[in-house]
């Protein structure tokens, strides 16, 4: 979507002192997946001849609704680093050589597509948040970044690792805190991730990496953060109104993710959708009663959800008894996109906006407040009651 299209939409005022974000930005690896013809890629790539799992991949490929990703990951890659497709190495240094660079690389890019589209000098950033779970090093690649973007030495910074899906609304609530205490203040937000980390050869010993290569891809995300904004050069999108989060007792190994000799590897309980099923309505009812809506009315918001997967949002759906266009904007981007992690909210937002113009456009109302929300390992929910002001 152009920036002019975006500058239309735009009506409504934030209030004085809320944080609101305003820009965003992506960027993305060259190596484009096509799901159809993943498959057998990824059986010829690790050299694996197992007809049974590569019928259960060819399954989950359907079932996941990805249509394309992209990934870091490459011939040339492969070539050097034949290691990677290899069972049972240690290959984490490797690893970690490629993740750190390449997650550097991106959010950098992303960074500065979001910069270009806020219209201020970098030199205005006062903060910057950087969030990852693709990454290990010291000094962290908030460093990096800021090096990389020719952020003032001055700037603060503060890095959130090993967040998963729930880091880029972790981060937001984060740049939303910073924003709102330190007036006149501009936030950097910026995600960066990459599945290489995690990137292993088929094995019926571990059935949810078959999970992982069917649904998750790569990219960077970023955000401008500030209150206030300056008339004139600054169009806010999103006032970020009330920030919660709350984390379910008893469910740590529900996703359970262990850096290890051989990189991350991950275990999902098949129980996590039925878990965020049972407790999603309460934290709605938490979020919504800053601004006192009643319940049941969960048809009259936005939903801005982060895309963990298809049973994720079928089941929110389902409990809320949501119209089916309400997470429109979710599926949209994890069909063209994947599961990229920490950053899929910043493109599930770029299409919550194209979804509010569309609406507008077509005279059917709009939906000024709503939900951007996420989950991730803990089971942590990440939620912020927003204002959409560009509906």
């Amino acid at each position: 979507m152009g920036e002019a299209s975006v500058m239309q939409g735009i009506t409504k005022k934030a209030n004085p002192g809320k944080a609101t974000i305003l820009a965003l930005g992506k960027a993305f690896p060259h190596q484009l997946v096509m799901q159809d013809f993943l498959v057998d890629g990824y059986f010829r790539d690790t050299n694996c001849d197992n007809p049974e799992l590569k019928q259960k991949l060819a399954r989950l490929c359907k079932t996941t609704t990805v249509k394309t990703r992209y990934v870091v990951m490459s011939e040339e890659i492969l070539t050097k680093y034949p290691e990677l497709a290899v069972e049972g190495l240690p290959t984490l240094k490797q690893r970690l050589d490629i993740c750190n660079n390449a997650v550097t690389e991106m959010a950098i890019e992303a960074s500065q597509v979001c910069i270009k589209n806020w219209g201020r000098p970098v030199s205005d950033i006062t903060h910057l948040v950087y969030v990852s779970s693709s990454e290990a090093r010291l000094p962290g690649g908030d460093l990096y970044l800021a090096i990389g973007l020719g952020l003032n030495p001055d700037t603060r910074r503060v890095m959130l690792y090993f967040a998963g899906c729930s880091g880029g609304v972790a981060g937001l609530r984060v740049a939303k805190d910073i924003a709102e205490n330190n007036p006149g203040s501009r936030v950097l937000l910026a995600t960066s991730e990459t599945t290489i980390i995690g990137f292993k050869p088929p094995s019926a010993a571990r059935p949810y990496d078959l999970v992982g290569v069917a649904l998750f891809g790569d990219g960077a995300g970023a955000m401008i953060i500030g209150s206030d904004q300056v008339l004139g050069i600054e169009r806010p999108l999103f006032e970020l109104h009330t920030a919660v989060q709350k984390f379910l007792p008893n469910t740590e190994k529900t996703i359970d993710g262990r850096l290890t000799e051989e990189g991350i590897s991950f275990k999902l309980a098949r129980e996590l959708p039925q878990i965020i099923e049972d407790n999603i309505e309460q934290f709605c009812e938490k979020l919504l009663g800053a601004v006192g809506f009643e319940v049941k009315e969960y048809n009259k918001l936005f939903w801005a959800i982060h895309p963990g997967g298809p049973a994720i949002l079928n089941r929110i759906e389902k409990q809320l008894d949501l119209l089916p266009e309400k997470l429109n904007a979710s599926r949209r981007a994890l069909m063209d996109y994947g599961n990229a992690s920490s950053n899929t909210i910043v493109y599930v937002l770029e299409y919550m906006i194209e979804e509010s113009l569309k609406i507008r456009r077509e005279e059917r109302g709009d939906t000024e407040w709503g939900l951007i929300m996420a989950f991730g390992p803990g089971i942590t929910f990440e939620g912020i009651l927003a204002r959409n002001l560009t509906a």
